[in-house]
Formats: structure tokens, C-alpha cells, sequence
């Protein structure tokens, strides 16, 4: 199974249609350019699969390599998700692979994510490929 890492706005129109479909706060008039700016400007990077459809992408990760001083190097993983019509066939496995490929590329010892508590299919996941629960993602909405 082949991952594709975004480079170019081209890129991120292959992935337009599963970002907006995992993100539905996004204006899909914005959301091109803002995930450019993001790769460009941010240190974000999205690497996507295609699917049966090769005009698209099935499934995408979009992550960022941080240094934290309680964690030192890691790889914090703030978007992982397959289409509906595409689930059951590995590509989150894979793009969790080559996540830990390019930790270990880059002398990364530790991979971070958040997961919402109702999604047990993709905690069994997480669990499988060896990640433990570490602790609660606290948050404010400041209004």
C-alpha cells in the first residue's frame, strides 16, 4: 500500500474531499490554502493513500514533529482518518506504519495522539500497534 506525502496545492485537492468530510468546521472554499499554509509555514505534513479511485485520497494523517520538554522528540498525530466506503482495509494501519518508519528515520522514539472516548474501532487500532493510554487531553473554548 502506497503513501503519498502532499507537496504541492495539487496534492492537498486529492485530499480535499476526506479532510472535509473529517472535518466538517472547514470552508471548503479555504481549505486548500489552509492546509498549505500549514505545511508551508507550520512544520505540518499530510501523507494520504489512494483508494480504489486513484483520482482521490481514501485516507490521509496529518502530523507534526514537536519538542516537548515532558516528552522530548515526537511525532503528534493530529488528523487520522479512511473514508467510510474505505474502512477495513488497512489504510489507517499503514499510515500509522509509516509514521513510526519516519519516527525511526529521524530518531523519534515517541508518537502521540488524541482519540475521541467513543471511538473503539480506532482505539483497538491504536492499541494494536502498541500505543497505551498516556493520559486526558484537557480544553477551553475561550468565548
Amino acid at each position: 500500500m502506497e503513501c503519498f506525502k502532499v507537496v504541492t496545492k495539487a496534492d492537498i485537492e486529492l485530499c480535499k474531499e476526506a479532510i472535509l468530510d473529517f472535518r466538517k468546521n472547514l470552508d471548503p472554499e479555504l481549505v486548500v490554502d489552509q492546509v498549505f499554509e500549514m505545511i508551508s509555514r507550520e512544520g505540518f505534513e499530510l501523507v494520504f493513500i489512494k483508494g480504489p479511485c486513484s483520482c482521490k485520497a481514501s485516507a490521509f494523517v496529518g502530523y507534526r514533529k514537536l519538542r516537548m520538554l515532558r516528552t522530548g522528540p515526537i511525532i503528534y498525530v493530529d488528523d487520522l482518518f479512511t473514508s467510510p466506503a474505505n474502512r477495513g482495509k488497512g489504510y489507517a494501519g499503514a499510515l500509522l506504519d509509516h509514521i513510526a518508519k519516519e519516527a525511526a528515520d529521524s530518531g523519534i522514539n515517541s508518537r502521540h495522539l488524541d482519540s475521541g472516548y467513543s471511538l473503539h474501532p480506532a482505539h483497538r487500532l491504536y492499541l494494536n500497534k502498541g500505543y497505551f493510554l498516556a493520559c486526558n487531553h484537557f480544553a477551553k473554548t475561550i468565548t
